[in-house]
Parts: C-alpha cells; structure tokens; sequence
C-alpha cells in the first residue's frame, strides 16, 4: 500500500506545473518569498496536496481551482525539506465565504457546562477536517507583511496533530531537536503568558497564551511572516522553528511583501459566495 501511494505521488510531483498556476500563485506573496531554488519541490508538494485532499464549500461558497491553489500552495510551504506524509489526518478543507458561527461548551469552577456559539476564521481538527474563511484568507494575502496567515495557522495545527494530539509538540523524529524544542519553546510559552497575564506587550501575539498548541500555531505564522522581527527578538525560539521546518525565511528575499504581484485569486475566477 505505501508503495503504490508513493508511485502515484511520484506521478503527480511529475506532472507538469499548469499554466494558468502562474497568475495565481503571483499573488500570494509568502509564495513568491520562497527561494526560485525550491519552488519545484514547493509545486510537487502542492500537486500531491491537490490530488489527494478533497475541498468542500459551506455557508454557500463555491470552491474553485483558484480558491484551492491558494490555499494548498500556502499550506505546503510547510512541507518543505522534511520526510512529510502531506497532513496525513487531513481529508478535507472545508471552506466559508466569511466568519463562521462554531458551537462552544465551557465548564465552570463548579463544572457547569454552557453551552454558546463564536465566531472563527477558522479550525482544526486531529482527523477528518480543517476549515478555513475565505475572507480571512484574502486579508492576510492583502496584508504580506502582518502577522496573521489563517492557512499557515490551521495547518500547523494539523502538524501537531501527527502525533494523535494537539499540545504543541509536532512529530520530531530527531531525539536532539525533540529535547531541544520541548525547553525552548516551553519557555517562550511560559514567558509568552507571563506577560500576556500582566498585561505587557508581547512578540508574539496574546492569542499564543491559550494553551501550547496556539503558541506552536502562532509562531508559526509570525516564523514565516515576519521572520526578520522574530530572529531578532526571540533567536532560540527562532533557531527550533529553523531546524524544525527545515528552512530560514529570515534570509529570503523581500520582493513578495508587495501585494498584487499577479492576479488576485477572486479576479482570477475565484471562488464564489452564493
């Protein structure tokens, strides 16, 4: 079974880059950040990404080829340089015009559940299903040089699922980085909450404070983001995020902080909200 999967994978990693990719992806400005030397493996990445994961509108929006390279070639730029099964966990994205109304339960001191509905730009699952707004999507595309990227965000999410839970701690095979990422990145959430608790201005933004996995998913955004700001202000934090992704987006180029560098993804036939 794993042979015949990695055949068929080899096949669509071959495949040649459509055309009509070109236009899409030019818009997308982490894309054209990432060195030229690795944009093949980058497409191949994302060739299996959309071969394999099925893409699903909700709230009446219609998913179409550009919505899905929009979101696929941003989520497999965490792929890159590592031995990856592509999001094992993941089968589907489903995908909201805007913000969408989620069903919570909260629990009391006194373990009184309630029951209340939030509004999110999106969510993750550990199997089954990530769910994005398309809205969301768009803004951070407008806006290269912020610190939020919805898609960046929810996949590292599935990252950390790998291991059949999520608590900030990603599949590292290496007993060294393992050792390492569990000291360094559990200090930079304990001081992460400190002065979130106190009030006091933080790196990374607060939301990183609500558990482990927020923190992993939230650095991840400002690791690829801004990665000048982050090296700068917090280097060890910086150098596991490094060895863990397999790449130094500090170093890259800053040609695609320009917005617009090609067509953007709803002028270029994308998806509709119906």
């Amino acid at each position: 079974m794993f042979r015949l999967r990695e055949k068929r994978r080899a096949r669509w990693r071959a495949r040649p880059v459509p055309k009509e990719w070109a236009g899409i992806v030019g818009a997308i400005p982490l894309y054209t950040r990432v060195p030229r030397v690795d944009r093949a493996e980058l497409d191949g990445h994302v060739q299996v990404f959309l071969a394999e994961k099925r893409f699903e509108g909700a709230g009446g929006f219609v998913v179409n080829e550009a919505a899905r390279l929009t979101i696929a070639a941003q989520a497999c730029i965490l792929l890159l340089h590592r031995t990856t099964d592509c999001f094992p966990k993941l089968a589907s994205v489903i995908v909201y015009p805007q913000e969408y109304a989620a069903p919570v339960e909260e629990a009391d001191d006194h373990g009184l559940i309630t029951e209340d509905v939030e509004s999110r730009a999106g969510e993750s699952w550990v199997y089954g299903s990530l769910v994005l707004s398309w809205e969301d999507v768009l803004a951070d595309l407008a806006d290269p040089a912020g610190e939020l990227n919805v898609v960046l965000h929810e996949f590292a999410h599935q990252l950390d699922a790998e291991t059949g839970e999520m608590n900030g701690c990603p599949a590292i095979p290496d007993p060294e980085l393992r050792a390492d990422w569990a000291q360094t990145m559990g200090a930079a959430y304990t001081e992460h909450c400190r002065l979130v608790a106190r009030g006091r201005a933080t790196v990374l933004d607060p939301y990183a404070a609500e558990d482990p996995s927020e923190f992993f998913a939230v650095a991840t955004e400002a690791f690829f983001q801004q990665p000048r700001r982050i090296v700068a202000a917090q280097p060890l934090l910086y150098g596991v995020l490094r060895r863990y992704y397999r790449q130094d987006p500090a170093t890259w180029s800053l040609a695609g902080l320009d917005a617009g560098q090609g067509e953007r993804p709803e002028a270029a036939g994308g998806a509709d909200a119906t």
